[in-house]
């Protein structure tokens, strides 16, 4: 695993090159779809293999990606992220919450759908075993419903899942907290 570390830090050297679209960054090059594939990146779909906004700006911050626009022009991070932005009114938060888990050695994919924005894989786990947490992220201060939290608690035991809230503090550092189901 730790030569593959090396592969990865290596590459960033060469950059992998992707293509901004309304949906997130594809990637052409077949070598660089197997590579970021294996590390629990993008999907494919119709033949293409598309990052998300979060993997992409994650990617982009490391060095690793270089993007460019539709006429050949190379993209910033802040150009990502306002497409990411117009999609999503969560995007910075999702991004620091991918990013922290990322960066603490996990695996993190796209979530279910009812509010749970990432699956996370043990540290090893990816491809071999199913994710153990389901991740939704907000921010200090803004409310999020009983019925929505209830309804991601109840389809993450309903999956054999722990849910994670993952935070962003008013200083902007992530803190997490396990969600479980409270009984009298």
């Amino acid at each position: 695993m730790n030569e593959n570390k090396g592969n990865m830090s290596d590459r960033s050297e060469l950059k992998i090159k992707g293509s901004l679209q309304e949906n997130g960054v594809k990637i052409d090059e077949k070598e660089s779809m197997d590579e970021l594939s294996s590390r629990g990146y993008g999907t494919t779909a119709n033949d293409a293999f598309l990052l998300k906004f979060y993997e992409s700006l994650y990617l982009l911050d490391k060095g690793i990606l270089e993007i460019e626009n539709e006429i050949g022009e190379r993209i910033d991070f802040q150009t990502i992220l306002h497409s990411y932005e117009s999609t999503d009114k969560n995007a910075w938060v999702k991004y620091l919450v991918y990013r922290d888990l990322r960066s603490r050695g996990y695996v993190v994919r796209e979530g279910f759908g009812s509010g749970i924005d990432f699956r996370v894989y043990e540290r090893g786990a990816y491809s071999k075993d199913t994710a153990t947490y389901l991740v939704l992220s907000m921010q200090e201060g803004k409310p999020i419903s009983v019925e929505n939290l209830t309804e991601a608690l109840m389809r993450c035991q309903n999956l054999k899942k722990e849910l994670i809230l993952g935070v962003m503090n008013r200083k902007g550092e992530i803190v997490y907290y396990s969600v479980s189901e409270l009984y009298f």
